[in-house]
C-alpha cells in the first residue's frame, strides 16, 4: 500500500538546541551516593551520578506502593471510600507510622494521605493487604511492575522500605517509577498537601497530625511531589518533582549524609534543569493530523489523531530546527477499530529523530453493507460524469 508523507519544518525563533548534546557535568558536585535528573515528558537524563548503582531505598519504596495503589483505583479494584480493616501485621509496623490500631478501619483515601504525607509504614501495609490480600503477594506485584518498567537494578522485599539486605533500588529506577506515578492526576492532590490530620483508633478518638516529610512542597516553587526516605543504612533520600511552564523535572538523591543535604542537592539539580532546559509541545493527544479515505467502509474517511502528547525537550541558548513528518496510507480498508494505528508522526530536531507517535483512528469504521456500497458506487459514477 502506498503512503502519503507530509513534511514540514518549524524554525524556532526562540533559542534552543537538542538535549542530547548538553548534560550537567561534575561541576555540580552533588553530595550523595547516587543521583539523577530526568525530564518527565521525554525520559531524557540530564544528570547522573552512579545512577544505576544498587542502594537501599528506605521509604522511597513507597513510590511503588502508591503506583500499584493508583493502578488498583483506576481499574476499579479498590475505591477511595473502601473501609480497610487494619490487621495485626499492619498495626505492628515500626518506624514512621500513623499508630493505627488492630481492628480499626480506615478509608483507602486516608491510607493514601498517610503514605504520601507522613510516610506511614502501617498505612502502606494496610493498603498492600487490601489490594493483594497479603504483603507478600503485594511485594510480588511490586517486583513484577518493576520489571515491566525496565527497573533493572531493583528488588523489593516489603511495601514500606524498612531495612532488608535483599532490598535495593537505583536512582535511575526510582526516576522511572516516579515518572509512572506522576501520570496519575489523582495522586498530585495528596503529594502536594503540606498539612492535614486523620482520626485514628477503633473509636476514632485520637487525632494524628500529618506534616509532609517533603518540605519542598512548601519551600520550592512548582513542586509536585514526591517522596522522602531515610534509614541509618540508606542515608537520607529524596525523589522530587517540579513543574514550571511546560517543563517538568524529576530529581532523585540517594544516600545523602543529612536531611538538609538531600534537600539542598535536590534543589541544586532542579535549579540546573530549569535554568538550562525547556519543553515545546509539538501536539496533544487527540489532535487531528489528517484524514484517510476508507474503502469498503460505512463512512468515506477516517480522521488520524495523535495517540499521546508529543513534547520535545530543548536546551536554552541556541537555535534549532524541528521538522514534523506525517506518515499516512493513501487509503484504508474497512472495518477499522477506534484507536487502531493507521500512521505515524515523526519529530526530528536538527535532523535527529526525537520522537515517534502513533496516529490512530478517531472513530470506529464498520464494513459497508451491500446497500451502502451501492450508494457509494452510484455517487462515484455521478461525480465522475
Amino acid at each position: 500500500m502506498n503512503r502519503r508523507i507530509i513534511s514540514f519544518i518549524l524554525i524556532l525563533m526562540i533559542f534552543a538546541s537538542t538535549p542530547y548534546r548538553i548534560y550537567a557535568d561534575d561541576k555540580l558536585n552533588i553530595q550523595a551516593k547516587s543521583a539523577i535528573l530526568m525530564d518527565f515528558n521525554t525520559g531524557e537524563v540530564l544528570y547522573g551520578k552512579n545512577s544505576h548503582k544498587k542502594v537501599p531505598p528506605a521509604s522511597i519504596s513507597k513510590i511503588m506502593t502508591l503506583l500499584l495503589g493508583m493502578e488498583a483505583l483506576e481499574s476499579g479494584k479498590i475505591k477511595l471510600t473502601d473501609n480497610v480493616r487494619i490487621s495485626s501485621h499492619a498495626a505492628g509496623m515500626g518506624g514512621s507510622q500513623l499508630w493505627l490500631e488492630e481492628g480499626e478501619t480506615q478509608t483507602v483515601e486516608n491510607l493514601f494521605k498517610a503514605i504520601t504525607i507522613r510516610s506511614a509504614n502501617d498505612a502502606s501495609v494496610a493498603l498492600a493487604e487490601h489490594i493483594a490480600g497479603s504483603e507478600e503477594l503485594f511485594v510480588k506485584m511490586m517486583n513484577d511492575k518493576a520489571k515491566e518498567l525496565g527497573m533493572k537494578n531493583t528488588n523489593f522485599t516489603n511495601a514500606t522500605g524498612l531495612p532488608d539486605d535483599n532490598q535495593y533500588v537505583s536512582a535511575y529506577d526510582v526516576a522511572l517509577m516516579s515518572a509512572e506515578l506522576l501520570k496519575y492526576d489523582e495522586i498530585h492532590r495528596w503529594l502536594t498537601i503540606y498539612m492535614d490530620e486523620i482520626l485514628v483508633g477503633i473509636k476514632k478518638d485520637k487525632v494524628q497530625s500529618l506534616v509532609n516529610t517533603n518540605r519542598l512542597v512548601k519551600d520550592y516553587d512548582g513542586t509536585t511531589g514526591i517522596k522522602t526516605g531515610s534509614t541509618s543504612k540508606a542515608g537520607y533520600c529524596l525523589a522530587a518533582s517540579a513543574k514550571r511552564g511546560n517543563l517538568e523535572l524529576i530529581a532523585v538523591i540517594m544516600g545523602a549524609e543529612t536531611s538538609k543535604i538531600r534537600f539542598d542537592e535536590t534543589i541544586k539539580l532542579l535549579d540546573y534543569g530549569f535554568a538550562n532546559y525547556d519543553s515545546i509541545t509539538i501536539g496533544k493527544r487527540g489532535d487531528i493530523l489528517g484524514k484517510v479515505p476508507v474503502h469498503k467502509g460505512n463512512i468515506s474517511h477516517v480522521e488520524a489523531v495523535l495517540d499521546r502528547d508529543s513534547i520535545i525537550l530543548i536546551s536554552k541558548g541556541d537555535k534549532a530546527n524541528i521538522s514534523k513528518e506525517i506518515v499516512l496510507p493513501d487509503f484504508l480498508e474497512g472495518p477499522i477499530e477506534k484507536g487502531q494505528e493507521i500512521g505515524r508522526l515523526i519529530v526530528r530536531v536538527d535532523g535527529h529523530e526525537a520522537d515517534t507517535i502513533r496516529l490512530v483512528s478517531r472513530t470506529k469504521v464498520d464494513k459497508a453493507n451491500f446497500k451502502e456500497m451501492l450508494k457509494k458506487t452510484i455517487k462515484s459514477l455521478l461525480i465522475s460524469k
